[in-house]
C-alpha cells in the first residue's frame, strides 16, 4: 500500500478486514516494524477517536508520532497553483508538504468540507496537494468527501458480529441541527458494498448521495421498510449533495428510536461518533445491549494499525 486515501487504495477489502482482526488479536506482534519511523499527524480540524486511535496505532507498530494542529498552531497554507500571495497564505503547500516529509516516514491529514462550493469540496484541494507534493506516504484521517479510516473500522465491526454470511446493512440518515458532510456516509457506502453484505441505504428525499458513489446501492425513502428485517443500522447525518451543503430536512421522524428498531431483525446499533442524544438516536437505543458503538469506535485503532503496517512494509 503506497497511500490510503480512498477505497481505491485497497486490493481487497475483505482480506484487509480479516488481517485487522488478526492483528487485533496480537497488536505488538510487529512492534519493531516502525522503530526509528516517525508518523506525523497534521489536523486542519478537531478529532477525538480518529487522532488517538491513529496515534495509539502507530505506537502500537513502534513508531514516534509528531501531531500538529494546523489551524492553530501553523502558518496559513496556499493551495492554488500561481497564487499572488497578498492574502492570508503565508506558505505554499508545495514547500510545506515536502518541508514535513523530511521530518516524517508517514503522513496523516485531516481536513473537513466547507460545505460551500461541491466542485471544490470534491476536489479535495488538500488531501490531493499534499498526495502530490509530499515524498511519503499520505494517509486520510477523514477529508472533505471522505473518512477511510472510519469505514474500515465499520467493515471490521460488522464482521465481528456478524451472525449470517450475508447480513442486511441498512445505512439512515438522522437529523441533526448543522450541516454536516458527506464524508462518512460516502466512505461507508463505498466500502460497504464491496463487503458480502445486504447494503441499503434510507433518507429524506433530496439527500441523495452521489451517483457514482451510490452506483449499484438500493435507496429506500421509506425509513420503516428499511429497517425491516436489517441485521444492521448505521445513523448519520449528512447535508444535501444536489442542494450542497444546505439542511433540507429537520423531521424528528427519522430519529432512530426503539420502536423502530423492533422492524429489525435485532440489529445491532451502529454510530461514527461523536453522537448527538435523542437528536439522532434515543437514550434508549444507544444506551441498550444491541449497541456496538464503543466496539466500533475501538476497532479505529486496528483499522489504523493495520494501514500502517502495509504502508511501512511497502517503505
Amino acid at each position: 500500500m503506497k497511500k490510503y486515501t480512498s477505497i481505491k487504495d485497497v486490493i481487497s477489502l475483505p482480506i484487509l478486514v480479516e488481517e485487522a482482526i488478526a492483528l487485533k488479536k496480537n497488536p505488538f506482534a510487529f512492534e519493531q516494524l516502525g522503530k526509528r519511523k516517525v508518523l506525523g499527524m497534521l489536523f486542519f480540524n478537531p478529532s477525538l477517536r480518529t487522532r488517538l486511535s491513529t496515534q495509539k496505532a502507530a505506537l502500537n507498530l513502534g513508531m514516534d508520532v509528531i501531531v500538529m494542529n494546523i489551524s492553530n498552531d501553523g502558518w496559513v497554507l496556499e493551495f492554488e497553483d500561481g497564487a499572488v500571495m497578498e492574502n492570508n497564505g503565508a506558505e505554499h503547500v508545495k514547500e510545506a508538504a515536502q518541508v514535513i516529509s523530511q521530518y516524517c516516514d508517514v503522513l496523516a491529514i485531516r481536513a473537513f468540507a466547507e460545505l460551500k462550493n461541491r466542485e471544490e469540496d470534491y476536489a479535495e484541494k488538500v488531501i490531493s496537494s499534499f498526495v502530490k507534493f509530499a515524498t511519503v506516504p499520505v494517509i486520510s484521517l477523514e477529508s472533505a468527501t471522505g473518512h477511510p479510516l472510519q469505514a474500515l473500522a465499520d467493515a471490521i465491526t460488522i464482521k465481528e458480529f456478524q451472525q449470517k454470511e450475508r447480513p442486511k446493512v441498512v445505512l439512515s440518515w438522522a437529523p441533526h441541527p448543522r450541516a454536516l458532510p458527506q464524508a462518512v456516509a460516502n466512505s461507508f457506502v463505498e466500502f460497504i458494498k464491496n463487503t458480502y453484505a445486504e447494503l441499503v441505504v434510507t433518507h429524506p428525499k433530496g439527500y441523495e448521495l452521489n451517483n457514482e458513489i451510490m452506483e449499484g446501492v438500493p435507496v429506500e425513502y421509506d425509513q420503516n421498510k428499511a429497517f425491516a428485517d436489517a441485521d444492521f443500522i448505521y445513523a448519520k447525518n449528512w447535508s444535501s449533495y444536489t442542494e450542497y451543503g444546505k439542511i433540507l430536512s429537520t423531521d424528528k421522524n427519522w430519529i432512530i428510536t426503539n420502536a423502530k428498531m423492533q422492524l429489525t431483525n435485532s440489529a445491532k446499533f451502529m454510530h461514527c461518533l461523536p453522537v448527538r442524544r435523542n437528536v439522532v438516536v434515543a437514550d434508549e437505543v444507544l444506551d441498550s445491549e444491541n449497541s456496538i458503538v464503543i466496539p466500533q469506535a475501538n476497532n479505529r485503532t486496528y483499522a489504523a494499525q493495520i494501514v500502517l503496517k502495509k504502508i511501512l512494509e511497502n517503505a
